[in-house]
Order: structure tokens, then C-alpha cells, then sequence
């Protein structure tokens, strides 16, 4: 494994995958989207950036639901050399509007279900001169599609490393920006949890993993890219849904998963018999992480 390391050293999702596979699957509206579409996506979104003044080191905020569009908008910002900061939409207008002002971000992209609170947080991020709605436009918003339609979809040359910056909680003040300095390293120069990913739990072109929670944290995030990273399919829930989880490891033929605890409770307390009418024979790692998990509540998860 250590050899394969040494020579797999520029992975990027398009030179891993051939461009009719399914990349990202949506188990609510079935939206599915291939590599090849994947990759010329965004370029396009990474080569718009450039066109608008943004540099390797320069930050650009992520205002999402879960949807077939998350993965491109951070794969642009990470095949430029840019910080990304995905923003959870539960929070206030005023957490909302700190984080984007905070980290910095110049551009902005959301959603029409999510529009209004885009429109409290950006009036008081002023670097925020980028604003990208997708599906839609509105005032002071650009369609996305149309905008990034107006890019050819080459890569940058060069094309850098970007990097995620995830906030912090907040519990005991206001949330921190938790940022790694970049390194201009050529993108597709594999990162440490890809490695991982490979090494630890076998995440490879044949993956099928399920993100049941919201792209907004790091655990789904870095799992959902690093899965793209090696050539896998990342079937997205919309939200997490007890009965649906098993039933979309049973449709998609799921290998890999990644819960937290309070998940394998609802599904255990699911009717034994609605549990054993699925087929889970597929999967292979079922991951938990974010809090601690019960000893029994695992055994049971194992059984």
C-alpha cells in the first residue's frame, strides 16, 4: 500500500473516473450527475472565479441545502487554490452574515429556498461581491447556470490546491474559522485523509458511500470529496430519514457509510421486520463519528 502511495501522487476526480459514471446520486430527487459533467461544471464555476478577480489564498462561502450542485461548487474552489467555507443554513441571519464576513469570503453561492437568508448575511459582508444563485436569479443575484454556462470548461493553468475552512461551534464564544495554510501544491496532490480513506477503509474506484448528513460539516464533506477523489459514487440524502437510509443501501448497492449515533438509534428502533426487509449485503464499512457511541447501541449496529 505504501508503494501504491508513492506513485498515485495526482489524483483528480475526472483523471479516476471515466465521465459516464455517476458521481454525485440525490436519494430524494433522484438527480444523478456523472463525472464528465462533474469536471466541465467546474472548471467552468473555477474559471468564472478567476475571470472575477479571485487568486490562489481568496475565500468563497458555500450556502446549500444538500443538493447535486454542493460537490461542483466546492470542486471548483479547491481545483483554484481557494478556501472554501461551507455555511450551515440553520443558523440566525447574524451567525450567518459573521462567518461570511469573517472568513473573508468575495463570493457567495446559494439556493432560492435559502435566498433570504443569503440576503441578511451578505448585506453585512461587504467583500462579498459574487453572488450566485442557483436554479434562479433575483436581484442582485446572478443565475449560476447562466453564469457559468458564459466559461469554457478547460482547466486553469495551473491548476492549485484549495482547501476547506470549517468554523468552529461556538460554545464558548463566536465560532472560529479553522484554517490550514496553503502550500500552492498542483492539484490533485493527495492529502492525508485520502490517504486514510484508501488505506484504512478501502475507498476505491468500486465505493458507493452514503452521506446521510449535511455537506455543511467536515466529516461528510471531506468523506463525500475524498470518495470522488478516488473515482467513487456519493449517493447524498437530503436529509437523514431512518427507513430511507436502508432502503437507499439496499437501491444503490452502498459499500461504505458514515453515521453518528443518534442515527444507528432511529434506525434500530425501526420495526425488526421493516429493518430485515432490506438487503445490506453490500455494505462493507459502516463509520460513526461526532459523538460517542454506546457500547450497546454498536453491538446491536454490528448484530
Amino acid at each position: 500500500m505504501q508503494e501504491m502511495h508513492e506513485m498515485d501522487t495526482s489524483f483528480q476526480p475526472g483523471q479516476v473516473a471515466p465521465p459516464e459514471r455517476p458521481a454525485v446520486v440525490m436519494t430524494g430527487s433522484g438527480a444523478v450527475v456523472m463525472y464528465g459533467e462533474l469536471e466541465d461544471r467546474s472548471r467552468r464555476l473555477a474559471r468564472l472565479l478567476v475571470a472575477r478577480g479571485l487568486a490562489p489564498g481568496d475565500h468563497i462561502a458555500v450556502l446549500l441545502e444538500n443538493q447535486a450542485r454542493y460537490l461542483e461548487v466546492c470542486w471548483a474552489a479547491q481545483r483554484s487554490g481557494l478556501f472554501f467555507t461551507p455555511i450551515n443554513w440553520h443558523l440566525t441571519p447574524a451567525e450567518a452574515a459573521y462567518i461570511a464576513g469573517d472568513c473573508g469570503a468575495r463570493a457567495l453561492v446559494t439556493s432560492p429556498s435559502l435566498l433570504d437568508l443569503a440576503r441578511r448575511a451578505t448585506a453585512q459582508a461587504p467583500l462579498v461581491t459574487i453572488r450566485l444563485l442557483i436554479g434562479d436569479s433575483a436581484e442582485g443575484w446572478q443565475c449560476y447556470e447562466e453564469a457559468i454556462a458564459a466559461h469554457p470548461p478547460e482547466p486553469l493553468r495551473p491548476e492549485l490546491e484549495g482547501d476547506w475552512m470549517f468554523y468552529s461551534s461556538g460554545t464558548t464564544g463566536r465560532p472560529k474559522g479553522i484554517v490550514h495554510p496553503l502550500r500552492r501544491r498542483p492539484f490533485g496532490t493527495l492529502s492525508g485523509l485520502d490517504h486514510l480513506l484508501r488505506s484504512l477503509y478501502g475507498i476505491g474506484p468500486d465505493t458507493v458511500y452514503l452521506c446521510p448528513a449535511p455537506l455543511y460539516h467536515a466529516a461528510p464533506l471531506g468523506w463525500s470529496m475524498g470518495v470522488q477523489r478516488w473515482g467513487g459514487t456519493v449517493v447524498v440524502m437530503e436529509s437523514f430519514d431512518a427507513a430511507a437510509a436502508l432502503a437507499a443501501i439496499a437501491r444503490h448497492r452502498v459499500t461504505h457509510a458514515q453515521f453518528v449515533p443518534t442515527m444507528f438509534v432511529r434506525m434500530l428502533k425501526l420495526p425488526e421486520d421493516q429493518r430485515a426487509a432490506f438487503d445490506h449485503g453490500s455494505l462493507r464499512v459502516a463509520a460513526h463519528a461526532a459523538a460517542p457511541c454506546p457500547v450497546d447501541v454498536k453491538h446491536r449496529m454490528l448484530e
